[in-house]
Formats: structure tokens, C-alpha cells, sequence
């Protein structure tokens, strides 16, 4: 899926960061513990270089706990990289996300001096709840459209811990197709870039392979649907959401089902697995070979003549 969203704020934004990070101590990294690395900033490794990460799993409660630990084992393995999940709106658990914070910035805390910490993520992964939660008040604002946040703000927590929050940045095309699609499955990318349909068919065909059942007890399903086709219109005649003579409403349908996905009201679902992801890397690694040889057959085969 191609969604080219990529407003002029999260341009500027790059270049702040870029030249923010020399005075940054440590980078936090919220995901969406649905897709850990469809949400994953493609720049956070790129800008960040040796500057230690807490790679945010946010919205755990909403994503399947045996998955979600395998994302934490698999971040874990990254160089100056710790995951750990979070419901940002739970107390508790950000208590958890200062005190990792003040371990990973020991050095810092010794010298008496403020961890200075930036915080990075896609729009609506829940950046600016969980800055609002570290601070104990309302600063940043929140909304359940993306990109709410458009400017850099520096904010003291006053427990030896400064924030540095940055806008969301939303790359502007994305290497797996896929991705593209999960981000508009769980709400990342505003509903006005994406085609509800063609979301929500590519949300079904997930589920009717890895939450097969989920998805019947929710839509009251007798049988398992042949197809994302036929089981977006299974929904449709189940809901109501019919036009005149009985025919289905697709569009309407698929709002439905993607609105129920994204509050959870299917179930505790995660929209990609490491392996998943390790395997269309390497698909697409290896039709970039291809192509790469093609062209350059092709242009002996043009010197030959």
C-alpha cells in the first residue's frame, strides 16, 4: 500500500533531531505493540548512532502478550537497545519506564546531572500520553488523530530526568509494502489517506490465518469465511450495514471493523511477528537483487547490439 503522508512539520522535524541528538543522553522510542516494527521511526537507528534506546511498547493491553514478548527478546538483541511493554495510562508501569531510564543514565545521575532524554515515535502511538503520564500533568497534547504534536518542547520532570519531545515522523514511503497497510489497520496514518476497503480486506485476511477464531466470536460467524471478500461481507450483513435492495455497504463495513480492531473489541491482536517481518525483508531484499541483475543484463544486452 502506497500512503504518502508526510507533512511539512515532520521535515523540519528530521533536521532538529538531527541536530538536537549530540546533547541527548538517552532515546526513548514509543511502538505500537501491535507492530512493533511497522511503527518502529526508520530514522530513531540512523540519527540516534551510539546514543543508548528504550524501544516503548505502547498499547500493550491491546496486542498478544506471546508475541509482544517476542518483540522485547528481539529488540533486545539490538545494539544499546532495552523493549519493554507499556500501557502508558497505567501509573505503575511508567514509574518503570524513569526508573530504566535513571539505570541506562547512571552516568550522568553520579555527575549530579539531569538524564537528558528524547522522546521519539510515529503519530498516534501514544507519544504524548506518555509524556503527559512521566509528568504527571497535562503538557503535550493528545488526540486519537496522528500527528497532533508539531514542534519540539523541552520539559523538566524535576526527578533528575528532562524531556526532549520531538513531532511525530511518518517516513515518506515505506520499503515494505505491508507496513503501510498495518499503520492504516491500527490507526497510525489519518483516515483520510487510506482506503477503508482495501485496509480492512488486507486486516481480515490477517486475521482469518492467525485469529481466526477471534474474529467469529466477535461477527458471530457460524463458518469460517473463505476469504477477506466474503468475510467483510459476512460483517456487513451481520451489522446492518446495508444500502437500498439489501446490498452491502463495504465502506461502512470496513470502518466497522476496523474501528472494533483498533479498540480491541476483536480480541488481543498483534499484526506481525518478528519472523513475519524477517521473511518480507528478505523477499524484498531479494527482488531488489533481481531487479539490480535484470538492469544490468539489460544493459549489456543494449552494448551488444
Amino acid at each position: 500500500m502506497a500512503i504518502h503522508w508526510f507533512p511539512g512539520h515532520m521535515n523540519k522535524a528530521r533536521k532538529k533531531i538531527a541536530e538536537a541528538m549530540p546533547e541527548i543522553d538517552l532515546v526513548v522510542e514509543v511502538l505500537d505493540a501491535r507492530l512493533p516494527f511497522s511503527s518502529t521511526n526508520p530514522l530513531v537507528d540512523e540519527l540516534r548512532g551510539d546514543t543508548p534506546c528504550i524501544k516503548i511498547l505502547n498499547k500493550s493491553d491491546l496486542a498478544d502478550p506471546k508475541v509482544t514478548q517476542q518483540w522485547v527478546n528481539y529488540f533486545g538483541k539490538q545494539h544499546n537497545t532495552q523493549a519493554m511493554p507499556l500501557v502508558a495510562e497505567d501509573k505503575k508501569q511508567v514509574k518503570k519506564v524513569i526508573q530504566l531510564c535513571k539505570k541506562l543514565g547512571s552516568k550522568r545521575t553520579e555527575k549530579k546531572l539531569a538524564i537528558r532524554v528524547m522522546i521519539m515515535g510515529i503519530p498516534n502511538v501514544g507519544k504524548s500520553t506518555l509524556i503527559n503520564a512521566l509528568a504527571g500533568r497535562q503538557i503535550a497534547r493528545t488526540g486519537n488523530e496522528p500527528a497532533v504534536t508539531k514542534a519540539n518542547q523541552m520539559i523538566d520532570l524535576k526527578n533528575g530526568v528532562v524531556l526532549s519531545d520531538t513531532p511525530g515522523i511518518l517516513w515518506p514511503k515505506f520499503e515494505n509494502e505491508k507496513s503501510g497497510y498495518r499503520l492504516a489497520a491500527s490507526g497510525a496514518v489519518k483516515d483520510t489517506a487510506i482506503e477503508y476497503t482495501d485496509v480492512a480486506q488486507f486486516a481480515l485476511g490477517y486475521l482469518l490465518e492467525a485469529y481466526q477464531q477471534p474474529l467469529m466470536t466477535r461477527f458471530k460467524m457460524k463458518q469460517a469465511p473463505e476469504n477477506a471478500e466474503q468475510a467483510l461481507n459476512t460483517i456487513a450483513a451481520k451489522r446492518g450495514c446495508l444500502r437500498p435492495g439489501g446490498i452491502a455497504d463495504l465502506h461502512k463495513a470496513s470502518e466497522l471493523c476496523l474501528h472494533e480492531l483498533r479498540s480491541g473489541k476483536i480480541g488481543l491482536v498483534s499484526l506481525e511477528t518478528p519472523d513475519m517481518v524477517e521473511a518480507e525483508l528478505a523477499e524484498i531484499e531479494a527482488a531488489r537483487i533481481a531487479a539490480l541483475e535484470a538492469e544490468e543484463q539489460q544493459k549489456e544486452n543494449d552494448q551488444r547490439r
